[in-house]
């Protein structure tokens, strides 16, 4: 099992420095593109381009959520992740050399939606990763 997206699994992170197109806009990475999403206008989602991790999730706080947010934020994950694996090859191949490890995005920050914290979350990250990877496996 990977319980954290950490060091040498560090690229499984949407924290994860590589370019990502999603919906016709090209972020830093994966937490930008998620974060903008939170947004209906393209206008706003422009907002994220060209953010640090850390400063797109702080601005995605800000925004005013998309009224359908809880209804298709996994589903806009899903494709994000799909996004940053099949657009980067390196990435694909260190995902797929992951075989068949359960992913867990464990975390200290209380996440237990996306993630795990203290043995409790739903895992829905490490979920999405696991679904990609079979994906991609194949699609070789």
């Amino acid at each position: 099992m990977i319980n954290e997206f950490r060091g040498k699994y560090y690229f499984l992170s949407n924290f994860y420095s590589c370019k990502v197109e999603w919906e016709g806009l090209t972020y830093e990475n994966n937490e930008a593109a998620f974060q903008s999403a939170k947004c209906i206008k393209l206008e706003q989602r422009k907002n994220f381009l060209g953010l640090d991790p850390s400063t797109a999730k702080r601005k995605g706080r800000r925004v005013k959520l998309r009224d359908d947010w809880e209804e298709v934020k996994d589903q806009i994950m899903y494709e994000i992740v799909l996004n940053k694996f099949s657009q980067n090859e390196e990435l694909r191949k260190k995902l797929i050399a992951t075989g068949d490890e359960y992913l867990t995005e464990g975390n200290t920050w209380h996440d237990t939606y996306w993630g795990v914290c203290n043995g409790k979350g739903k895992n829905k990250l490490g979920k999405i990763l696991m679904q990609v990877r079979e994906e991609l496996k194949l699609d070789k």
